[in-house]
């Protein structure tokens, strides 16, 4: 019934936000990509988004469908790129920092488990500047870590900027302390949120310290702190804390680092492309599919969320 190249332009609308800027990403021109999602509607008999002279969101049905659209063509690049590649085998030894760990780990390390099932994939999830220790001695063969941006070597995947975060309902009371929800050090958000807090001679204080993504972003949708995050991170429940007199923020780079004391092993060369692939894909404004929902006001609603 589905057309995957329907499919495909449906999905890109809804993660673009837009016609135009699907059809580039699409290499297409935006009439083509209108008529296409018109045939996709016409095919299925309903609706999939909901189209104003100043946003676009989607319906109801066009939220179900796009779960069920994203796996068909994720089973059809697997296929694919499973039947066309060179057979991999060996061991990869791959570490993450914790952004990555509810985000896209799972999606990529997953599909590369069934293109590559000979590949012994192990994954560590760390701090970054332990992974990078345990890349420079051999322990693990890539690494996909953050740091501060124009940091040498590696290479970056994606530069976003760090934003103040915090949950629907905190009201900081003037001259009172910043509460800081924040990572252990060494950390770049943490550097980077107590030095533009001691630049602006602001008073800060530390309510909740935790060395992992969803520990910080939980303590600032509660309500207790705001959290420094890459704005891709700005997952669902979260704001941006604008108008509230905090300092800006610098910008973060993520980076993939492979062992340099020896060749990089083919698979993980074909590992670091899935990455690179994926974030090429996904602007950081755009690559979190809560923060897309959390977007579209319809959705918002019936989390309860105004």
């Amino acid at each position: 019934m589905f057309d995957p190249d329907l499919l495909r332009a449906f999905v890109t609308v809804a993660d673009c936000g837009g016609f135009s800027r699907a059809a580039e990403r699409l290499n297409s021109t935006q009439s083509t990509v209108s008529h296409q999602i018109k045939r996709l509607e016409r095919q299925a008999g309903r609706t999939f988004l909901n189209r104003t002279t100043r946003a676009l969101s989607l319906t109801e049905d066009g939220e179900i469908l796009i779960g069920y659209a994203r796996r068909f063509l994720q089973l059809i690049e697997d296929a694919t790129e499973h039947l066309g590649s060179p057979k991999l085998g060996g061991v990869l030894r791959f570490g993450a920092s914790d952004d990555f760990a509810a985000q896209c780990l799972p999606e990529i390390l997953g599909r590369f488990r069934r293109i590559h099932p000979d590949v012994h994939l192990t994954a560590e999830i760390g701090v970054s500047r332990t992974l990078t220790e345990r890349l420079g001695a051999g322990d693990l063969d890539l690494a996909l870590v953050r740091r501060k941006a124009g940091e040498a070597g590696g290479e970056v995947v994606f530069r976003d900027r760090i934003v103040w975060a915090a949950g629907p309902d905190l009201r900081l009371e003037p001259g009172a302390p910043v509460p800081l929800a924040l990572f252990p050090q060494p950390c770049v958000y943490r550097a980077a949120a107590l030095g533009a807090l001691e630049r602006a001679g602001r008073a800060w204080e530390v309510v909740y310290a935790c060395p992992s993504l969803t520990g910080v972003q939980a303590a600032a949708r509660a309500g207790l702190a705001v959290t420094p995050l890459a704005e891709r991170f700005l997952a669902f429940g979260l704001r941006r804390a604008d108008g509230a007199g905090l300092p800006d923020l610098p910008d973060v780079e993520f980076a993939l680092y492979s062992a340099a004391s020896k060749r990089v092993a083919p698979a993980a060369r074909v590992l670091g492309e899935m990455f690179r692939s994926w974030f090429a894909q996904r602007p950081a404004a755009e690559g979190d599919p809560e923060l897309l929902m959390w977007r579209n006001p319809a959705a918002r609603a019936r989390a309860g969320f105004r």
